[in-house]
């Protein structure tokens, strides 16, 4: 693909702890959707950058869907990974956990999504990012099918 050196998902995997305050809720005391979207954003493009070492802006947001309520006072955890690097884009693959630290109740799954980032020059311009070696079964699985997600992607983006 390029003369850039490969690097392994856990190199640029990204966690970001967040505990949900009043402002960040709606009347019924429930984290808002755009709020979620926005920290979802934030750890995805800090993983972009931290694989690409370069600025990484959002091209593509799959399929999220919000699975369970994130009550005020949850502590929410999303964790990032590139999943695969094409030329210039990496699809990251995050996913949402909530946890009630007053309650014990562990860790419990809310949401996924796939993010498509795309790496830039000083000018702007795309610029090629380094390939992911995938390590574990379920980082080769994910490679694997980022290349049936990326060309579904086109096809719905009328490319």
């Amino acid at each position: 693909m390029n003369n850039i050196e490969a690097k392994k998902v856990s190199e640029s995997f990204t966690t970001f702890t967040e505990l949900v305050m009043p402002n960040d809720t709606n009347p019924m005391n429930n984290l808002m959707g755009g709020n979620l979207l926005k920290w979802m954003d934030v750890v995805s493009g800090i993983c972009a950058g931290k694989h690409a070492r370069k600025v990484a802006v959002t091209a593509a947001v799959d399929n999220v869907s919000f699975s369970r309520p994130i009550k005020i006072g949850d502590v929410v955890t999303i964790d990032a990974q590139v999943t695969r690097a094409f030329h210039s884009s990496m699809e990251i693959f995050i996913e949402v956990y909530k946890e009630n630290i007053r309650t014990n109740s562990g860790k419990i799954k809310c949401n996924e999504a796939y993010y498509t980032f795309v790496a830039l020059d000083d000018d702007g311009r795309p610029t090629p990012v380094p390939e992911i070696i995938p390590e574990t079964d379920d980082e080769r699985h994910r490679y694997e099918r980022a290349l049936r997600r990326r060309e579904l992607r086109l096809i719905l983006g009328g490319r």
